[in-house]
């Protein structure tokens, strides 16, 4: 089955982790560095997405809903609809502050930030 989009809808990660992300502009603002799975309610939490660093140092790591990710068949990488300056304001987190307290205050903080209506 496919969805609105006519995607698949099923993936598999390591399709996805390195896949590049851009805004509606256009312009390259990171990659997906991970998603991170809710065992409990068997859904994607959010993508992590890895972007201003050079060569992992000072890297920002940002939760972004997974609903918010349309892949792009011509850029080969997904959009979201948020631009650079949304991206760069939003809460921003060491990898193992992403899984801290089960993901949930970054999960959290993400959905709000973006104004995304929660899964759970």
């Amino acid at each position: 089955m496919t969805t609105h989009t006519g995607h698949t809808r099923a993936i598999p990660a390591s399709k996805v982790i390195d896949t590049a992300v851009y805004n509606t502009a256009g312009e390259k603002i990171g990659s997906i560095e991970d998603v991170m799975l809710d065992k409990t309610s068997n859904g994607i939490m959010f993508a992590v997405i890895g972007f201003g660093g050079f060569l992992g140092i000072g890297e920002k790591y940002h939760a972004l809903p997974w609903s918010v990710l349309d892949y792009s068949p011509e850029t080969g990488g997904y959009v979201v609809p948020f631009s650079a300056d949304q991206l760069k304001a939003a809460p921003a987190y060491s990898i193992d502050e992403l899984t801290g307290n089960d993901g949930h205050l970054a999960r959290d903080a993400s959905y709000s930030y973006f104004k995304v209506d929660p899964y759970w």
